[in-house]
């Protein structure tokens, strides 16, 4: 019986562990085109939080550089689509890849949605969670040469050092009136933005040519 509960317990583990890895990214469209400059477009947001737009923009230029790429001013490129009659992120994600080309001449466009931005609430706790998607395109063919997707969570840097009811509580209290009085939303889109593009990351960018990782191609 004990073999069988130790088989149980070893089966979920290496199922759960399984699960846990993320597909590994095939970079070979990535190395091919290997641009050197990238326009972010305004990101789609699929959430119902009005602000999850300016929290995840504000995040993502950082990683980009860091990683070693020019990166178009974020106000620059809204002013060009205001002035052109775009102010809907779906209208500008619409537009034809060999028009921005024309517009912009950068290498490629990084096309953002948001999943899901926002604090729940629960009975002892609450969370505040980014998820977003997003693909790279080439901008001279259209290719798609890179797809990503990340999560961050406010609850994974707490430690429940008290795990009694009345602890628990207290806790529960206490992150309800951090998250629901600062923009938690914005700390937590850093987590997800720098996951999700950073060269750094496991299926993130390949560095830029700005680096001195440039070349660099394991993960």
């Amino acid at each position: 019986m004990k073999w069988i509960k130790a088989g149980l317990v070893l089966l979920t583990f290496a199922l759960l562990n399984g699960c846990a890895t993320a597909p590994k990214q095939d970079y070979s469209a990535f190395i091919q085109s290997d641009p050197k400059s990238i326009l972010v477009l305004p990101p789609v947001n699929n959430t119902n939080e009005v602000v999850a737009p300016f929290g995840v923009m504000a995040t993502v230029v950082k990683p980009l550089a860091d990683s070693g790429y020019y990166v178009f001013p974020v106000s620059l490129v809204n002013e060009t689509f205001k002035n052109n009659g775009l102010t809907v992120a779906h209208d500008v994600h619409s537009v034809a890849i060999d028009k921005l080309y024309e517009i912009f001449a950068a290498d490629a466009a990084l096309y953002i949605e948001i999943q899901d931005y926002g604090t729940s609430y629960v009975v002892l706790d609450s969370d505040t969670t980014v998820a977003l998607s997003a693909r790279l395109v080439d901008l001279k063919t259209g290719q798609v040469i890179w797809r990503g997707k990340s999560q961050a969570s406010s609850s994974e840097d707490r430690s429940d050092h008290d795990s009694s009811l009345a602890g628990a509580l207290i806790g529960a209290v206490l992150n309800q009136v951090i998250e629901s009085t600062s923009d938690k939303g914005f700390e937590v889109s850093q987590k997800a933005s720098q996951r999700l593009l950073s060269a750094d990351s496991s299926n993130g960018l390949l560095y830029g040519v700005r680096s001195p990782k440039y070349g660099q191609i394991e993960k």
